[in-house]
């Protein structure tokens, strides 16, 4: 029995085809790299989710990690599905549901990327790789490089929440700040990868980070059953995620364990000061451009230009979705709304989410009725920054019931 269907690598561009036991980055005409496998073979099999398993790795047979011995692992993924009414209801959307990827190790599902990539690369006998990051992807991937024995350089930007810099440094990583955006510290590791031939995991650069988040998309259907989200929305930086969830959905549809009418409609949800996605598909485009001067709050999509832009938008056109925008206020509203009417503390991210199905059902782009899943991708308090708090300071022995009226 296989331990995985994987096939081969392709591009998505000029169809040209690789050996996925060997290294590869990008295409030689410069795109990203897919990972296709034998799915009529796979259709034979009596079982394909391993129903033992309670981590994303249930969909082993799914994924390009030839041999067991080579996963590595801190029990990711089967995050919960969970229903939203309150929110649901101040939006007026009836049903509301969310992805909450902050219950995942590290934080956020860059676990998820983190956990495919770093898996095949230690099958393929990776001793060392470079990435740049925002943050959260270069904390996962350096708490799994040390669980696999492969050592990480990393580059972020000096804004970068600080619990992700505390992440990546007490793993061992060899960390860089850069006093920039995350496409400054893209071209240095370009620089140091050509320098110095390390492994590059950078976004899309390499061909696995984005079959560990397509599981998200395996998980929201099987946990969906029939009753398939009618609208999937995703804070959009590098993409990866959305991208996989669309790959999912064409897999389980093709091995006939898709179990709705027709797929969600993916919604890229972006940040104004950043939005070169909505900007792209705003103007019926299949890839974006620069954007200049980037800026949010929503730190994890502040990504100037995807090298998957094109995947993307690509996603949105033939699920009849869309991309948004929205403003740093609309994100703090949503935020705090979660965490108020749900008991939920979400990143910024997230919130961009919410914020973004609330500007969808305004202008009816949202039906009523319709099934609504937003994505969480991390931790609140991995950005305590978000939230200020000034409470009232009491003196030992004041009466607490006098000075309630000055609580908020």
């Amino acid at each position: 029995m296989s331990f995985s269907f994987v096939s081969h690598l392709v591009c998505p561009k000029c169809s040209k085809t690789y050996d996925h036991n060997k290294l590869h980055q990008l295409c030689t005409c410069g795109s990203p790299l897919l990972v296709d496998y034998d799915l009529e073979r796979l259709k034979e099999e009596d079982v394909i989710i391993d129903q033992a398993r309670n981590d994303l790795w249930r969909y082993h047979k799914l994924l390009p990690v030839t041999s067991e011995e080579h996963v590595v692992s801190l029990g990711e993924g089967m995050t919960p599905l969970l229903p939203m009414p309150e929110l649901g209801a101040e939006l007026g959307i009836e049903s509301l549901f969310m992805k909450d990827e902050g219950l995942i190790p590290t934080g956020s599902f860059k676990a998820r990327g983190a956990a495919v990539g770093v898996s095949k690369a230690k099958e393929l006998g990776v001793a060392q790789l470079a990435m740049p990051t925002n943050g959260n992807a270069g904390a996962a991937w350096s708490l799994y490089c040390a669980r696999a024995g492969i050592k990480p350089t990393i580059v972020m930007p000096v804004d970068a929440p600080v619990i992700t810099r505390k992440e990546t440094a007490i793993s061992g990583a060899e960390l860089y700040l850069v006093n920039g955006l995350i496409s400054d510290a893209g071209k240095m590791v370009a620089n140091l990868v050509k320098e110095e031939g390390l492994y590059d995991a950078s976004t899309l650069k390499e061909p696995y980070r984005i079959e560990g988040k397509k599981t998200m998309g395996y998980e929201i259907l099987e946990q969906s059953g029939s009753k398939t989200p009618d609208v999937i929305l995703y804070p959009t930086g590098g993409g990866v995620g959305l991208i996989g969830i669309y790959k999912a959905l064409k897999e389980f549809k093709e091995l006939g364990l898709f179990k709705g009418n027709q797929f969600p409609r993916l919604v890229a949800v972006q940040a104004e000061g950043c939005a070169p996605i909505v900007k792209a598909w705003e103007e019926h485009k299949n890839e974006s451009e620069f954007w200049e001067d980037s800026k949010t709050a929503a730190f994890g999509i502040n990504v100037p230009k995807a090298i998957g832009d094109f995947l993307v938008l690509e996603a949105i056109y033939e699920t009849e979705g869309c991309a948004v925008a929205v403003s740093e206020e609309e994100i703090q509203q949503a935020l705090g709304h979660a965490a108020e009417l749900e008991g939920t503390f979400i990143c910024p991210e997230g919130a961009a989410t919410f914020a973004a199905a609330k500007k969808l059902r305004d202008k009816g782009w949202i039906q009523p009725g319709e099934r609504v899943l937003c994505l969480n991708t991390g931790q609140g308090i991995k950005y305590p920054d978000t939230v200020e708090v000034d409470p009232l300071v009491l003196q030992p022995g004041e009466d607490l019931q006098r000075n309630k009226e000055n609580v908020k």
